[in-house]
């Protein structure tokens, strides 16, 4: 059937991606910190303001990295109920209760050495116990915040089973975990550089090679044995093949992740400020046809903007 008249198509284009569809991602900065960075950040000062506005827009959510300013071996500060994480969290759901808020439960912006663990003896390997506990102690710190979805994303096994069974004990039960699965890969540097994350050692310790894709979905589906209810795929564009046989094996939602790289690298500056964002909207239209069940970018406010304009 011949579909080259312009009704024709668009009565066949099947559903869009809706505003609905995006995650924005805030990298939350102390208000007294200019300092330039890579990638786009706010102040909790900002947020507000930011929430409107996506909310405006139709976005219904936002991922929240945040660190410490203040560092040390042990992630001191990654669970304090004062620190920056938990005050973006009640910035964004004082302004906009219904935007679901999702976390990042990690102590890479927390440790003196940018690294996802915290170290043994004499700083040396990983205090296994130690690290689990930390991570445990911030998602429900999180949770008390009003985080919705958590998001352990240091890869350490049985971190996604403690995180359940803390959130569980202090009342969390109806808050969700999204753990990261995460590729090694080049494209993290521009988060990394922003938040002052890139590891001492120069490398993830639990992050999966690309060529590994058997222990992606291994490692998928045990985070689905201890407790996800939700996995995060980074990063968005390089994992398609993971989201796809996930999608086969498991019910649960699969949310890529489109990194700090892939927004640089497939959007420009246009001329009135904005990130011009069409080839995020291809890339995300192929993750949707592939099974997405949500898209987390740092383009959202961008593709919804394009999308309210027609």
């Amino acid at each position: 059937m011949p579909t080259h008249r312009l009704p024709v198509r668009r009565f066949l284009e099947g559903p869009g991606l809706a505003p609905a569809d995006l995650t924005m991602v805030f990298l939350v900065r102390e208000d007294d910190d200019t300092a330039p960075r890579p990638m786009p950040t706010v102040t909790v000062e900002q947020i507000p303001q930011a929430v409107r506005d996506l909310t405006g827009c139709g976005v219904r959510s936002v991922k929240v990295f945040a660190g410490s300013r203040v560092r040390d071996a042990g992630a001191s500060q990654a669970a304090s109920p004062t620190g920056l994480m938990m005050r973006a969290i009640r910035a964004v759901k004082d302004t906009a209760p219904e935007m679901a808020v999702m976390t990042e439960t990690c102590v890479c912006s927390h440790t003196d050495t940018g690294e996802c663990f915290i170290a043994g003896p004499w700083g040396r390997g990983l205090d296994l116990v130690s690290t689990i506990e930390a991570l445990a102690e911030q998602a429900v710190a999180q949770a008390a915040a009003g985080a919705d979805i958590v998001g352990p994303a240091a890869m350490v096994p049985g971190s996604v089973r403690a995180v359940r069974a803390a959130l569980d004990a202090a009342g969390h039960e109806d808050v969700s975990i999204m753990p990261h699965l995460i590729f090694d890969s080049a494209l993290y540097e521009g988060y990394r550089a922003t938040m002052g994350a890139a590891p001492v050692s120069g490398s993830r310790a639990f992050q999966i090679i690309p060529r590994q894709a058997e222990q992606a979905i291994r490692t998928g589906l045990d985070y689905i044995g201890e407790g996800a209810d939700m996995l995060l795929l980074e990063p968005a564009l390089f994992a398609v093949d993971l989201l796809v046989r996930l999608k086969a094996a498991t019910p649960v939602p699969l949310v890529p992740f489109s990194v700090s790289g892939e927004y640089l690298r497939l959007t420009s500056q246009a001329g009135d400020g904005t990130r011009d964002s069409r080839l995020l909207s291809e890339a995300f239209t192929m993750l949707k046809r592939a099974g997405a069940e949500r898209i987390i970018t740092y383009g959202a406010m961008d593709l919804a903007r394009a999308a309210t304009r027609g």
